[in-house]
């Protein structure tokens, strides 16, 4: 019986701290958007370090460095929401069957979510993401990023970590059975 409670206060530790964390992340992105999109100019950029990061009012019809921007606006809707729908529910799945102890692991399947969350509201509300996070060093220029692509992209080498070192410890594991 001790085990069910504490098994059940494991899981539930686990789906809040997922909650919290995408709830947290989404409404960052969501006001740090609704403010660029209330009080700038679309294209307007405002320094904030000269010369190396500025706040920079863009929209990207595509995804990463402009992916498929050039496509067909209702073909590019239907790809973009059918394949963040697609991603939510693989880390649903995952989640579920993840170990409620690896917390790190957790947090990168939730910024990944909050993230995935974030760009699908703006592809639903203006069919494109609102970027405004502009980073560049001389000629050298990141394209511009929100919030929620910073908490994928987090959460994405998170979970590399999360992999590789799960991997290694496996291969250990293996290797202590091996010489048994």
């Amino acid at each position: 019986m001790r085990r069910d409670g504490r098994q059940s206060g494991l899981a539930m530790k686990k789906y809040g701290f997922f909650l919290i964390t995408i709830l947290v992340i989404f409404t960052m992105d969501q006001l740090t958007k609704w403010w660029v999109v209330d009080s700038m100019s679309l294209h307007e950029s405002i320094p904030v370090l000269e010369g190396f990061f500025h706040l920079t009012y863009v929209r990207n019809p595509g995804a990463a460095f402009g992916f498929l921007a050039g496509m067909d606006p209702l073909f590019r809707s239907i790809f973009f929401i059918s394949a963040n729908i697609m991603a939510m529910g693989l880390i649903l799945f995952y989640l579920f069957k993840t170990d409620q102890r690896s917390s790190l692991l957790i947090l990168g399947l939730s910024l990944i979510m909050a993230g995935a969350l974030g760009n699908l509201m703006d592809r639903l509300r203006f069919g494109e993401v609102v970027d405004f996070l502009d980073f560049f060093l001389g000629s050298w220029h990141w394209p511009a990023f929100n919030v929620a692509d910073a908490a994928i992209t987090t959460g994405a080498l998170l979970l590399i970590r999360e992999i590789l070192r799960a991997d290694k410890k496996s291969k250990e594991e293996e290797t202590t059975q091996a010489a048994l």
